[in-house]
């Protein structure tokens, strides 16, 4: 089963990648910081703006709060973000990157697990699987997770059903398979290769 779910995914995704626009390491922290409640897409719109006015760690961190604000005023949460983003600066400027340190980076604001694996798997290539709802829409679906399980254990559960495979490369191409093929309304279940062991394919027949 495992098997196929790979070659299935390595079929429909090559060479995937975060869809989210970035130069530098600080950049994609933020921006997948950013990305809670809103699409890759419009995170990418006002980083286009944010990021080119403040392009450096040194001036992001003494930014205007109201101008950050306003820039990033079309996504989610976007006062909470605004602070967030200006605080992150503040807590990453004196060192000058990303760290590879989790507890660090995850006592940042707005900076959680699925945030810093990313960040992690990313830039470092750390072997993690960061899960967010498409990830575990995608798990569940599968019979890999349960519907009760929290992200934690539904990020466990992925990690312990690949291990030996690339795990950066399986979180990208699960969480694309969700993003596009695999959607939460009107899946596209009639070509899909993996329905026959799909718990929502199998409920709806």
């Amino acid at each position: 089963m495992k098997n196929k779910i790979i070659d299935y995914l390595n079929e429909l995704i090559n060479n995937p990648k975060s869809e989210l626009n970035y130069n530098h390491d600080y950049e994609l922290l933020i921006s997948v910081m950013m990305s809670a409640q809103t699409t890759d897409k419009r995170v990418n719109q006002v980083t286009s703006v944010l990021y080119k006015k403040y392009n450096s760690l040194e001036k992001l961190s003494k930014a205007n709060l109201d101008d950050v604000k306003n820039i990033i005023k079309s996504v989610g949460t976007f006062n909470k973000k605004a602070v967030n983003v200006i605080e992150i600066a503040k807590k990453l400027a004196p060192i000058g990157y990303v760290p590879n340190d989790r507890n660090f980076l995850e006592s940042l604001p707005g900076v959680g697990r699925k945030t810093t694996n990313v960040v992690l798997g990313i830039i470092y290539n750390e072997q993690v699987i960061a899960v967010d709802t498409h990830v575990k829409r995608v798990a569940i679906r599968l019979g890999i997770a349960e519907e009760s399980d929290d992200v934690l254990k539904v990020e466990k559960k992925l990690t312990k059903y690949f291990k030996g495979n690339n795990l950066i490369d399986i979180h990208h191409k699960i969480l694309l398979f969700g993003r596009y093929y695999c959607t939460a309304r009107n899946p596209k279940c009639d070509n899909c290769k993996l329905r026959d062991m799909c718990k929502y394919y199998n409920n709806m027949i």
